[in-house]
């Protein structure tokens, strides 16, 4: 190949390579496939495809081992651009979460932004409608400045892009360390519905068949965005903010409908979002799934600033934007939908029959590489990290939970429970989301969201879950626990859960100690959902989520998707009643390593993660979904942080203001009283059933082995009274707990 380079571009050299994040192994290796020194564009290109961002290269090998088939999956787990879950009806659910935690750390808004913007078209390019949206985010505490500068651009950027897009956001989570101070964690998950028959993958195939890109012009903006977040944040993370995309929701609406008109036209061979390294990603990545390749004319490419390189076009991450494939006789026809939502639709390459994709720009062949060498299963690097167990793990667990004193106010501690950030309720946060549009969203109070499905009875359940401080003390208990968890909230409602997408937030995996921590709680996510039948359809993996003061805990957010035949009967969390009986189902084991109590009490995490039995475990949410079938229950929630006092207390929080809750007694007498009211053993369900009902409830939990245990009941005077110990009037609660953030917040 002729390299043509321009003058002022850099000569290729090992150090340049260095400065572009490789490795001298990985440089030499670009050198022997290509026979050649590359070009500056093709230099580009590998080093933001061998990125971790893009080529999961250190994780790629672990990520193997979790379950990725069921009956219910439609395609298997990093296939496409989404998961892809059968519902019945000729229906399927398409969803995954993915991070945006280094662009969020240095412009909160944008970076939160574009994170949504991004997940949303990974849903709409597999010809789904978006339904839904969620989010998991973590912060550092909020006594901090900076912090509430993150807290409150990340939510205005969450809130704004998917209010103006038009998808409602119906759940999240948000927790609070001080791990998060510097590098916050972004996660955005999407949710959409499409026929069987209307499924678009990302591959390009078709020799002759032509590539154009739809949607917005390419700028400067996001240029090594996946470079950038595949390393960690320092003090010259700022100076990388052009590494930020910016967002525009309403040019993402205008591509929504296009896209999805042009789908079902029947008018689409192949079509990928342009997100971590734009054209480069979405045009190595379709070639290489139809093992072809394409030519590419950057002079065709619709650009929004003048004098652009080709280097610069190849990695811009400007947002909104498509690369699709489609027939020669189909381009008029694609324009002219396109044209109709006022978006441009440019043919810019064709399909070709071998494995390479060429680059042209100023009548100049920029870049010739092979397709396959570059994408994530195929030959981009793999590599198996050294792993160490921490040293900090014995010391942990060597805590004696004998040695705490009882407490004297157990009322003062039950308050600060309810009004700690990360237990508190999220008001301020999801007030700021519009959460009704479209008006498939159940509203009510449930552990996990209920979407209905238009047109059927149907609805899917959605939770993101994740307690950060069980995986740090034991990862692969704490990542059984992130997928159960997740689950159970979705039994809870009464649905079934069928599938799961992961994001894996972790610090450097150059670290042995990060990496047997990431490892270790990837071994415990499988056992979970092979306990529960809940494959993984995909998801990301965030490393270098370090700053200089240390890694975030590590965070391997789940995203749980569940079926409810019929909508209209999901369960609630909220009491219902007046006299109804409050039962929990399961064992009490009193214990609080990795507690939020225990944390308040000393402030440090101590001890081990709560124990868990998956096998219990699957037989609770059985149970919860037997229960739901047969109407034995007016409410049912999850107990968690906060343990069982919090758990009662937050049945109350969306109910009655007349309600009130008496617990009589503890559902162990052997067990500590603060250990009782504030532990947080797993696998614990709060079920407030009819008098009448309760000895059927036993039946039934004693047929699936399930500790069932009436420990009080739902009064009508508006007081919570737990044994002896805690009696407070529940708007003294509420009170504590719905204005922690605000307060928090200085508002």
């Amino acid at each position: 190949m002729t390299q043509n380079l321009k003058h002022n571009e850099p000569v290729v050299s090992l150090d340049l390579a260095l400065e572009h994040g490789l490795t001298k192994e990985e440089y030499e290796r670009i050198l022997k496939i290509l026979g050649r020194t590359p070009s500056y564009t093709e230099l580009g290109i590998y080093s933001v495809m061998w990125s971790e961002h893009c080529s999961y290269k250190n994780s790629i090998a672990v990520l193997k081992t979790l379950p990725r088939s069921g009956a219910r999956l439609l395609v298997g787990a990093g296939e496409e651009n989404a998961g892809l879950v059968d519902i019945g009806d000729g229906l399927a659910v398409a969803f995954k979460i993915e991070s945006h935690n280094h662009p969020s750390a240095v412009e909160p808004y944008q970076g939160a932004a574009t994170g949504v913007g991004g997940i949303l078209r990974d849903i709409f390019t597999m010809g789904a409608r978006p339904i839904a949206a969620l989010n998991s985010l973590r912060f550092g505490d909020l006594s901090n400045d900076r912090v509430k500068y993150l807290f409150k651009g990340v939510v205005k950027g969450i809130g704004d892009y998917g209010n103006s897009f038009g998808v409602p956001t119906v759940a999240g989570e948000v927790y609070f360390d001080a791990s998060y101070t510097a590098n916050p964690l972004v996660n955005a998950m999407a949710v959409g519905i499409v026929k069987h028959n209307q499924v678009a993958t990302a591959t390009a195939k078709g020799k002759g068949n032509l590539v154009m890109i739809v949607g917005s012009s390419t700028g400067r903006d996001g240029i090594h965005g996946a470079t950038f977040a595949s390393e960690e944040i320092s003090e010259k993370s700022e100076a990388k903010r052009p590494s930020v995309q910016v967002g525009d929701p309403f040019t993402e609406k205008l591509l929504l409908e296009a896209t999805l008109e042009a789908i079902q036209a029947g008018l689409i061979i192949g079509i990928q979002d342009m997100g971590a390294a734009g054209l480069t990603c979405s045009s190595t990545e379709m070639s290489a799934k139809g093992k072809c390749g394409m030519t590419i004319d950057l002079d065709a490419v619709p650009l929004r600033e003048e004098k652009m390189t080709s280097y610069e076009i190849m990695l811009s991450e400007s947002q909104e934007r498509m690369l699709m494939v489609v027939k020669p006789e189909d381009e008029a026809d694609v324009k002219k939908i396109f044209g109709k939502w006022d978006l441009q639709a440019v043919t810019v390459g064709k399909v070709i029959d071998e494995d390479r994709v060429k680059i042209y720009h100023l009548g100049q062949l920029k870049a010739d590489v092979p397709a396959e060498t570059l994408v994530l299963g195929g030959g981009a690097p793999v590599y198996a990290r050294e792993s160490r167990e921490p040293g900090y793990l014995e010391k942990l667990h060597s805590f004696d939970p004998a040695s705490l004193p009882v407490p004297e106010d157990f009322t003062e501690i039950f308050l600060n429970l309810l009004g700690s950030p990360t237990i508190a309720c999220k008001k301020w946060v999801y007030h700021q989301y519009d959460s009704m549009v479209r008006t498939n969203t159940v509203p009510a109070s449930y552990d996990s969201s209920i979407v209905r499905i238009k047109g059927t009875k149907k609805g899917i359940a959605l939770k993101t879950d994740c307690n950060a401080r069980y995986v740090y003390l034991n990862p692969r208990r704490g990542g059984q626990i992130a997928v159960a968890e997740a689950a159970r909230n979705v039994a809870c409602t009464g649905a079934t859960p069928v599938a799961i997408t992961n994001c894996l937030n972790f610090g450097n995996p150059y670290d042995p100690e990060i990496y047997w921590q990431f490892t270790e709680a990837v071994a415990g996510i499988g056992d979970a959902c092979r306990a529960l039948d809940t494959p993984v359809t995909g998801g990301n993996v965030s490393f270098y989520n370090e700053s200089p003061d240390g890694a975030v805990l590590p965070t391997p957010v789940i995203g749980m998707l569940g079926v409810i035949d019929d909508a209209d009967k999901a369960v609630p969390s909220t009491y219902q009643h007046e006299g109804d009986m409050i039962v929990v189902l399961g064992r009490d084991l009193g214990e609080i390593g990795g507690s939020e109590y225990l944390f308040q009490r000393t402030g440090q995490l101590l001890g081990d993660a709560p124990s868990m039995d998956l096998a219990a475990e699957a037989n609770l949410q059985a149970l919860c979904r037997e229960l739901s079938a047969e109407s034995l229950v007016f409410s049912a929630h999850d107990c968690s942080e906060g343990g069982l006092a919090v758990a009662l207390a937050e049945g109350l929080m969306e109910a009655d203001s007349s309600l009130g809750v008496q617990m009589s007694k503890y559902s162990s007498s052997e067990i500590r009283p603060d250990f009782a009211l504030f532990g947080e053993t797993q696998s614990r369900v709060i079920i407030s059933v009819n008098p009448d009902n309760v000895n059927e409830v036993r039946t039934a939990a004693t047929f699936r082995g399930v500790q069932a245990t009436v420990i009080g009941e739902v009064t009508g005077d508006a007081t919570i009274r737990l044994s002896n110990k805690i009696n407070v009037p529940t708007e003294v609660a509420r009170n504590a707990y719905r204005t922690a953030i605000s307060k928090a917040m200085g508002e």
